[in-house]
């Protein structure tokens, strides 16, 4: 399980983890849109298995934010004397756009994993 979360982190291939899913070499501090590999550059694994693939990674996306969102209201209480302060909003609206490039790689390199072939 280590292995396959550090390979996810890497952006490396879940068939040969080699190669690379995104053009970009690291899905850390990109704030373009992510540009995909159509096939793995060592295997030629293909990546995009269908039309739509990706649309279930928009939940994975979701899941990601709605973390972040939590973990952020979290953290940021602790410097608010009331339970809930109006002023936790606006920091916790700039954390999920400041990590939003972010979650689009990540969940889609978590759908690749969710659903790749384990059997071979």
């Amino acid at each position: 399980m280590s292995n396959t979360l550090l390979h996810i982190l890497k952006n490396d291939c879940p068939h040969c983890h080699q190669g690379k899913i995104f053009k970009e070499k690291s899905i850390f501090f990109q704030f373009s849109f992510p540009k995909m590999n159509e096939y793995c550059p060592h295997c030629h694994y293909k990546f995009k298995k269908e039309p739509g693939y990706f649309f279930g990674a928009m939940y994975v996306s979701y899941g990601l934010t709605v973390a972040q969102g939590i973990t952020t209201y979290v953290i940021a209480s602790f410097f608010f004397q009331e339970t809930f302060d109006l002023r936790i909003i606006p920091i916790i609206m700039a954390v999920i756009v400041a990590l939003a490039p972010l979650n689009i790689r990540l969940s889609r390199l978590l759908w690749i994993y969710m659903f790749k072939n384990y059997s071979n």
